[in-house]
């Protein structure tokens, strides 16, 4: 056996270039699909194009109740499942099993309320201020 060889028996696989020759075959696999797709999706447009036109008085409102329907539907399902989260915390607060780092959030939620507060009295300094000199200058 060669010392070259002998030597590629013994070292370790080269990972990165494993690594890059798969990230390579999928992004090439991955970007011939999608060049496929869009052929796809050119071809069918182009012929779907005609009855579009056609059918467009009939299609446009359809479409329209299929998207407000859809997004009401959603909506409606998000908002269930929100308020069903903040039952189930409300639950689990008055039972004591507070949330994953609950005490936490107490306190940045106390720190955010502090610093608002702080920054409401400067806001009102900074006026008073402003209005004072303002005075001074209609005085003078």
């Amino acid at each position: 056996m060669s010392d070259q060889q002998k030597e590629l028996r013994g070292s370790p696989p080269n990972y990165e270039a494993l690594r890059l020759m798969a990230a390579g075959t999928l992004g090439a696999a991955l970007l011939g699909l999608s060049s496929l797709t869009f052929a796809g999706t050119v071809i069918f447009l182009i012929l779907a194009a005609p009855f579009l036109v056609v059918f467009s008085p009939i299609l446009v409102p359809a479409a329209m109740i299929l998207i407000l329907s859809t997004a009401g539907f959603l909506f409606s399902g998000g908002s269930g499942i929100g308020g069903l989260a903040a039952i189930l915390w409300l639950y689990r607060k008055a039972r004591g099993q507070l949330p994953y780092a609950a005490d936490q959030l107490d306190f940045v939620r106390m720190k955010v309320a502090s610093k608002a507060w702080d920054m409401k009295e400067r806001a009102k300094e900074g006026g008073q201020f402003v209005q004072n000199k303002a005075q001074e200058n209609t005085e003078a």
